[in-house]
């Protein structure tokens, strides 16, 4: 992971995949991937948190008639959390930024 940033029920990350499993795309490796999550609160029978990701359907550059390609995944980028979590969830615990420093 290259990076964490967190807003009130938000969370963002990124990471460069290192490795894969056996038989997995080794030629994701050296890509970085992004991923947000929405912490929809207390789950209660069904979950309504959601995730969105950088990958399979989404940051693509279109390039006319062309197949559009992949855009690469800047350092603490994703896209909006999209996707609605269907078991499971998540728990975002937010941080302030310490302040700036003062020269």
């Amino acid at each position: 992971m290259d990076c964490l940033v967190t807003g009130p029920r938000t969370a963002t990350l990124t990471a460069v995949i290192t490795k894969v499993s056996d038989g997995g795309p080794v030629d994701d490796i050296g890509k970085r991937l992004g991923f947000s999550v929405y912490d929809g609160g207390e789950d209660k029978g069904r979950s309504r948190d959601r995730v969105g990701l950088s990958w399979s359907v989404v940051n693509l550059l279109p390039s006319g008639d062309a197949a559009p390609a992949v855009a690469p995944v800047g350092t603490c980028m994703a896209p909006a959390a999209f996707a609605p979590v269907t078991k499971g969830g998540y728990t975002v615990r937010h941080a302030e930024l310490p302040p700036m420093p003062k020269y």
